[in-house]
């Protein structure tokens, strides 16, 4: 098996929790033969954002078709 590695960043109003959820969904209904995701940084934009916006950098990991 050969896997590939992408970093993807999921954004909520709500919680970290939810940022990552939101990646995590965005991969699963994009890629196929997802196998696992990792959460390497959390972030707070409150700069430009109206409400404070949580950040959940993701690292997935899928599996390349041959």
């Amino acid at each position: 098996m050969v896997f590939k590695k992408i970093t993807l960043i999921g954004t909520s109003t709500e919680s970290f929790d939810d940022a990552a959820d939101e990646a995590i969904d965005r991969a699963e209904n994009t890629l196929q033969n997802v196998y696992w995701v990792e959460v390497d940084e959390l972030g707070v934009e409150i700069a430009s954002a109206e409400n404070r916006e949580y950040q959940a950098e993701v690292t997935v990991a899928f599996e390349l078709e041959e």
